[in-house]
């Protein structure tokens, strides 16, 4: 355990932003998650709706430092086609 008030301190932000990213992967998993759904029911419009979500969810989680824009950007390729082999 730290004993130095700088050090306590750090663990205590260090704790209270990895909650945050947590937080913040976990609703980007969810949106993936009803989109794929979505796309398993063969509901386009729902699917659209659903694209949506998880590419707004996508990018403010590469903008917030969470995952990497090319995570993010390779992401949002693959539901891109998942959803454009939905609609063909």
């Amino acid at each position: 355990m730290a004993n130095i008030k700088s050090a306590k301190k750090r663990i205590k932000v260090t704790n209270a932003k990895t909650l945050k990213n947590k937080m913040v992967k976990s609703a980007l998993k969810t949106t993936i998650k009803n989109f794929e759904a979505a796309v398993a029911n063969s509901s386009v419009e729902e699917a659209k709706a659903a694209f949506t979500k998880a590419v707004k969810a996508l990018d403010m989680a590469a903008s917030k430092g969470v995952i990497h824009k090319n995570m993010a950007s390779r992401k949002k390729s693959r539901l891109a086609a998942k959803l454009n082999a939905l609609s063909a």
